[in-house]
């Protein structure tokens, strides 16, 4: 079966990648796709990664391998790195696959260093996991609300777990059957450990 969109790096477009993780001081964005370059390397000496591979080790969406694959093959490094502007200029709002991405994240164990996570820290994390092109902390804000206020009003805190989780199994289905099988168990099991506001309040600091 044909592989599309192979990544052929040059030795000196492996120094340059190796040098931007190993400084850690890009954004978020450019060093996961800085990762996921030097895994799919199928170059001589290159690991050459499978896309499934990758995806369980950097945590990141089968599609956005693909992507920056394919950009990297059709566009080059610079493009590929490149940190993209936005089209829209206004605040978009999230749909629901990126909703179900912020609960998950926000329901997850904190970064290391982190008591908790903060709106800030939720927003970056969707731009790393290129889940959203960029979000503020605002929106963020104004989705868990949204979620928490939903919640609440489904009458989750009376309800088992057992009931919740089948609740949040159907949520998922809904909003992400375009996602991996992976993808929206872990969402599930997640969402079904949060309480009756979705997101604990003690989960996610207002800054």
């Amino acid at each position: 079966m044909a592989y599309p969109y192979r990544v052929v790096l040059t030795e000196a477009q492996r120094a340059e990648l190796r040098g931007l993780v190993g400084s850690g001081s890009a954004p978020a964005r450019m060093l996961t796709r800085a990762r996921i370059l030097l895994t799919a390397d199928h170059g001589e000496g290159g690991p050459g990664w499978a896309d499934s591979a990758i995806v369980a080790a950097l945590g990141v969406n089968a599609s956005t391998v693909l992507r920056v694959r394919r950009q990297f093959v059709t566009e080059g490094l610079d493009t590929t790195l490149a940190r993209r502007r936005p089209d829209r200029v206004y605040e978009r709002r999230l749909d629901g696959t990126q909703e179900a991405h912020l609960i998950a994240v926000a329901c997850s164990v904190p970064p290391d260093g982190q008591a908790r996570w903060t709106l800030r820290l939720l927003a970056d994390e969707l731009v790393r996991l290129e889940v959203v092109e960029s979000i503020s902390h605002e929106t963020v804000r104004q989705t868990l609300k949204k979620t928490s206020a939903g919640a609440a009003a489904a009458g989750w805190a009376a309800r088992p777990a057992s009931s919740i989780k089948a609740t949040a199994r159907a949520v998922v289905v809904r909003h992400m059957d375009d996602q991996p099988p992976r993808l929206w168990l872990m969402w599930a099991h997640r969402t079904a450990l949060c309480s009756a506001s979705a997101v604990p309040a003690d989960r996610v600091s207002p800054r």
